[in-house]
């Protein structure tokens, strides 16, 4: 078992499923836990990342601005002809720097960050490394959601229980893209950024399997 950190997370899913396995996991996000959790950090990740951790999942960095759909607000009235948007381009910047920082967190030994289809910039700016995408119905799960997920040491996940997706333009293929088909409202954000319970099932079960326990660690220095 081990110390899990799972930053930008308030739905608690991800914290959850590694909690079944035994794991020692926390969330932390500016916002308080959905679940109302004891298990939950309220405040900045930055502040937390020295505290002793086996595996870090960032669940949701700011990716509104980072996805490749969001590339045409980096321009004043969504045209490149009309020139750069400052506001926007500075929280592009912001945004990366944030991605990095966790990235790049190397006192956390496993680091995953999940990452949309990134535009050409963000890439550029994050320096994004190896990195899988994932469906939710690589897990079971009967919808569309290419997530990305960059990995630091920890091994591609692999599917648990394949879907075959619906024909488009059929009934089907519309309901699995749910994700895409979400209507405007202030919610939508966060309701197309949902972690699929299928998927943080099998992020437990994989990579909490690499993770060792505190208590034979502590052990193990003890008697070196």
């Amino acid at each position: 078992m081990g110390r899990v950190l799972i930053a930008c997370e308030r739905s608690g899913v991800v914290r959850r499923a590694f909690e079944a396995l035994g794991h020692d996991a926390w969330s932390c996000d500016i916002e308080p836990a959905d679940d109302g959790s004891n298990r939950h950090i309220r405040g900045n990740v930055l502040d937390h990342l020295d505290d002793g951790w086996d595996m870090m999942a960032v669940m949701h960095p700011p990716c509104t601005i980072l996805c490749n759909s969001g590339s045409k607000h980096l321009y004043l009235g969504m045209k490149k002809v009309n020139g750069i948007n400052p506001e926007r381009w500075a929280k592009l910047e912001a945004a990366s720097a944030f991605y990095r920082a966790l990235r790049d967190a190397h006192q956390i030994p496993r680091r995953v960050v999940e990452n949309p289809v990134m535009h050409g910039h963000a890439i550029r700016l994050t320096r994004r490394g190896r990195t899988q995408f994932v469906h939710p119905y690589f897990f079971g799960e009967p919808f569309f959601k290419n997530t990305g997920l960059e990995l630091i040491n920890l091994p591609a996940l692999s599917p648990t229980n394949m879907l075959v997706p619906p024909r488009p333009g059929t009934d089907d293929h519309k309901a699995w893209s749910r994700c895409h088909r979400e209507p405007p409202g202030p919610d939508r954000a966060r309701r197309r950024s949902e972690t699929y319970p299928s998927i943080a099932a099998a992020m437990a079960e994989q990579w909490g399997a690499l993770l060792p326990d505190p208590q034979y660690d502590m052990l193990d220095r003890m008697a070196a």
